[in-house]
């Protein structure tokens, strides 16, 4: 099965793309500070990790988090998520994207009691 180009879906992104040009034109950030957000943001599993932790903007244990990141990867309640699944990313959490977003201040670890929060000002 070819896949076949979603019109809507490409001019959704030109338009995202743009917007973000946008915004980025009016910032004082400098080409590096913009590089390394748009790396940072270009993980949909970390992007979903800071949605979750904004949305809840308090500590959470990091087995919580993952939870909440396969459902929102899924679509699908979190009792219907096999345990193999959430432990996959809870592990590509701990393990990749956690430490990239806490180097990046945008979040912080305590590792002894598996504890997530915003690392950024509220």
């Amino acid at each position: 099965m070819t896949d076949t180009p979603d019109p809507k879906r490409d001019l959704d992104a030109a338009e995202a793309a743009l917007q973000v040009l946008d915004r980025l034109e009016s910032a004082d950030l400098s080409a590096e500070s913009v590089d390394t957000a748009l790396q940072l943001l270009a993980d949909k599993r970390r992007r979903l990790l800071l949605e979750v932790v904004r949305t809840y903007d308090e500590e959470l244990t990091l087995p919580d988090a993952a939870e909440e990141v396969a459902r929102r990867e899924t679509g699908r309640p979190v009792v219907d998520l096999p345990a193999e699944h959430v432990k996959r990313v809870y592990i590509s959490l701990y393990h990749d994207h956690l430490p990239r977003l806490v180097d990046a201040g945008l979040l912080e670890y305590e590792q002894e009691r598996d504890l997530v929060e915003p690392g950024y000002s509220r």
